[in-house]
């Protein structure tokens, strides 16, 4: 990867969305880069997720955005992937 390609990718918006908690000592989330749709999901005790919250300089998703992300999930495991909604 270029110097200007990897410039390209740290500005791109990062996004946390808190999934849970788990034994009282970690914390579950999921971590996007610029699509909140396409994430990972990860488990980091609680400081430790603070601290990669604020390298990652993330925005925790809206509610606006929880739904949407929700309604993709749900088309792609019970609806038919590839319609367009209107």
């Amino acid at each position: 990867m270029s110097l200007s390609e990897e410039k390209m990718v740290d500005e791109l918006q990062r996004y946390v969305r808190i999934t849970g908690t788990l034994n009282e000592k970690f914390v579950e989330f999921d971590f996007s880069i610029d699509d909140p749709n396409m994430f990972v999901e990860l488990v980091l005790p609680f400081d430790q997720f603070q601290d990669f919250c604020k390298k990652n300089n993330v925005k925790h998703l809206s509610r606006e955005q929880k739904v949407a992300v929700d309604y993709d999930q749900l088309k792609w495991r019970f609806g038919k992937p590839g319609i367009k909604d209107d």
